[in-house]
């Protein structure tokens, strides 16, 4: 990202650039209204005027200091004289925008103190901006990489510990995705790849819009998908095809696996799909499009209702292949058993394979999260087996690498059934490269990652009722 954009000539209280302002508001929404930036940074950006440079300034500010959150934590305690939480949040949060500026960012050590400044002078007051200058003249004396040498454990005694600060994710999470990976040394690269800002990728519904018409606004074709479109800057919302709903905005990584449900085998009938937990409908709006080329209708369920809402936004243009959108709780299902041939269980989880897209949420989770979530992972993992007819299929799926929440979850239900098989999701991920299982994964489950697949972490087990 470039340097600071256009300000206003700083020094005076209340004077403020607008993209400083920005940022600062949607950290404060983030820290006191479990607010998600992905959600409330484009709403405050145009709700202020903010658009271009600014914009994407202040987009970069937002998320590169919410995903080093860890990494600025440790090198403001090393520079304070109190504890972190001694110091007023408003400030904390002030001091993380201008360590990011100092320590990531292309902006001149001058203008990222003395904004800094402005702002805790215009947003909290005058009595802490010494304080301020103080902290950031200090962290000023050290590029990122020399601050890390200092704060972070030792790699060689503490490597778990090292990454957790060098790479800013808690340590349980780091423990959890080595598990995730196995030993194949990939752990440095996976952690990097969820700091980079994720790309924005479209889908193309499939009888709705096209690939080339997505291409002819701006985008790049993807070699996975055969209906991923990568936009290579902009909103995306100004896209025509976008705009009227025949194209959305859908990480690869989700199209790969709901293709992978349609492209499963089933024997017999093929005309009844069911999207157990449909919640916001982008795949729901995929399965539909492609299930109105078959002659074939989807059933999205989810079970809270402002959710149900935007699946039915997110499938307004699915015509044909759309049998309704119901809200109803998957773990009681409100269809008899045995009704479909394709089931898909986006399930509940953790959402640690999408921390480049939701930075706060690696902030947010606990272990506590994982052993609550497993038992309703299992529940609607079984509530699609029993809802599948003999024959069918269903796709159990996470956006989330963990082991608990996936080879486990599969492999506990399975040895519970005798009518169920697992099998090898491999092939429906025709040209997705480097596909190699975790030592910890089931064989035959397909796991995606950022560093491999510039996708999200998806999990996918295709499983067969017999």
């Amino acid at each position: 990202m470039g340097g600071r954009p256009a300000a206003r000539r700083p020094g005076t209280a209340g004077d403020v650039d607008p993209a400083r302002a920005v940022a600062f508001e949607v950290l404060t929404a983030v820290r006191e209204q479990d607010a998600y930036t992905n959600l409330v940074l484009p709403a405050m950006l145009r709700s202020r005027g903010v658009a271009g440079r600014d914009a994407a300034f202040a987009t970069e500010l937002v998320s590169g200091t919410i995903r080093r959150q860890g990494t600025y934590d440790a090198v403001i305690a090393a520079n304070v004289d109190r504890p972190l939480a001694k110091v007023d949040p408003d400030v904390l949060d002030a001091l993380r925008l201008g360590t990011h500026q100092l320590l990531a960012m292309r902006v001149p050590s001058h203008a990222a103190v003395g904004t800094t400044v402005d702002l805790v002078r215009s947003r909290v007051g005058r009595g802490p901006t010494g304080f301020v200058n103080a902290v950031l003249r200090k962290v000023a004396a050290h590029d990122l990489d020399g601050w890390v040498r200092r704060v972070a454990p030792d790699p060689v005694a503490d490597p778990v510990g090292f990454a957790a600060v060098a790479h800013s994710h808690p340590q349980w999470v780091v423990e959890e995705l080595q598990r995730a990976l196995g030993d194949d040394g990939e752990l440095e690269a996976l952690l990097a790849a969820d700091n980079a800002a994720p790309k924005v990728t479209l889908v193309a519904r499939p009888g709705l819009a096209s690939v080339e018409e997505l291409v002819g606004a701006g985008g790049t074709a993807s070699s996975m998908s055969p209906y991923a479109v990568e936009l290579s800057g902009g909103d995306p919302g100004t896209v025509p095809a976008v705009a009227e709903g025949r194209a959305g905005v859908q990480d690869e990584g989700s199209q790969l696996v709901a293709l992978a449900l349609s492209r499963a085998t089933v024997d017999g009938r093929d005309e009844r799909w069911l999207d157990l937990c449909a919640g916001p409908g982008g795949k729901s709006a995929l399965l539909a499009a492609l299930a109105a080329e078959r002659g074939a209708g989807l059933l999205a369920s989810e079970r809270q209702h402002h959710r149900a809402v935007l699946v039915r936004r997110a499938t307004a243009a699915a015509r044909t292949g759309l049998l309704g959108v119901v809200t109803a709780d998957g773990t009681v299902p409100a269809w008899r058993p045995g009704t479909f041939d394709r089931v898909l269980v986006d399930a509940p989880c953790s959402g640690l394979g999408a921390l480049r897209r939701r930075p706060e949420s690696r902030w947010r989770r606990t272990p506590q999260d994982l052993r609550d979530l497993v038992p309703l992972q299992r529940a609607l993992l079984g509530s699609a087996l029993d809802s599948v007819r003999s024959g069918g299929v269903v796709a159990y799926a996470t956006c989330s690498p963990v082991v608990a929440e996936t080879s486990e979850v599969v492999r506990d239900v399975v040895a519970g059934r005798d009518d169920v098989v697992l099998e090898d999701a491999t092939p429906l991920f025709d040209g997705v490269p480097d596909l190699r299982p975790g030592a910890a994964r089931l064989p035959g489950t397909v796991q995606l990652w950022p560093h491999r697949h510039g996708t999200d972490a998806m999990f996918l087990a295709l499983l067969r009722r017999r």
